[in-house]
């Protein structure tokens, strides 16, 4: 499938793929363009099948799909290797690529995500929701996991914005994505990934609890370490722009 992206940044640069959560488009990703593409790196940034302005799948997604989608667009773009950083389902995504074509990925990034994320049935019944009833009411339910209070009262246009992008979202899109989270399962492949890996984590991210979730990756990826930013909860690339700007940068320019 061709997905739909955006490249900035100076042509020669090391290239910096940039995926996003599942109910988001790739403007989710604006508060790190400037960080990154003023530290050298050209920015590639997509939606997710489904999402924003990818087409949307006439089928459930698998996350095999996902990772092909990335695979597809490096080649699309004459990208031999990028690094990768992901966020939630862009994660995941991320993870996939690590096992499945390692080759492809350089640096990694995990944010806010997860190797196993609750069970089949939750995702199928969210899969449902989504379809039946709309997606004003899944963005009602996601801004509270995406967002801690305080900043929703602090940023209350932000907050607005950030509801109508999953608002948005075609149901039948959110709902695809959904059945590729159900299925997902990498908990075992996680010793497989080779690339230098950092995980950072919101340290009140009700969706990814940084213990149960972040600290299974870090622990499950040789060499990786985890990072938990506070006053961050599932979004927090959003929230903690400047910080996970600075994670990020940090750790992609360590990498040779």
């Amino acid at each position: 499938m061709k997905v739909n992206h955006v490249v900035e940044g100076p042509p020669d640069g090391d290239v910096v793929v940039l995926s996003g959560s599942i109910g988001s488009n790739l403007s989710m990703w604006d508060p790190q363009i400037g960080p990154l593409t003023a530290a050298g790196y050209r920015v590639v940034r997509y939606d997710q099948r489904g999402h924003g302005r990818t087409p949307v799948p006439d089928h459930p997604a698998t996350l095999d799909e996902l990772g092909g989608d990335v695979v597809e667009l490096l080649d699309t773009l004459g990208v031999e290797r990028a690094h990768f950083v992901g966020l939630s389902l862009g994660g995941m995504t991320g993870m996939w690529l690590g096992v499945h074509a390692p080759e492809r990925i350089g640096g990694l990034v995990l944010c806010c995500t997860s190797a196993k994320l609750g069970t089949p049935e939750m995702w199928e019944q969210r899969a449902k929701d989504a379809r039946t009833q709309g997606m004003e009411a899944i963005a009602d339910g996601s801004i509270g996991r995406w967002f801690t209070a305080d900043w929703l009262v602090a940023h209350p246009d932000l907050g607005r914005e950030y509801h109508h992008m999953t608002a948005a979202t075609p149901a039948a899109g959110y709902a695809a994505c959904c059945h590729a989270i159900a299925s997902m399962d990498l908990v075992a492949d996680l010793p497989r990934i080779a690339a230098p890996t950092l995980v950072i984590a919101g340290a009140d991210d009700p969706a990814t609890p940084p213990q149960e979730h972040g600290a299974v990756i870090a622990k499950g990826i040789p060499g990786a370490r985890l990072e938990v930013v506070e006053q961050a909860a599932h979004l927090g690339n959003v929230e903690q722009p400047e910080r996970f700007s600075e994670l990020i940068t940090g750790h992609l320019k360590e990498v040779r």
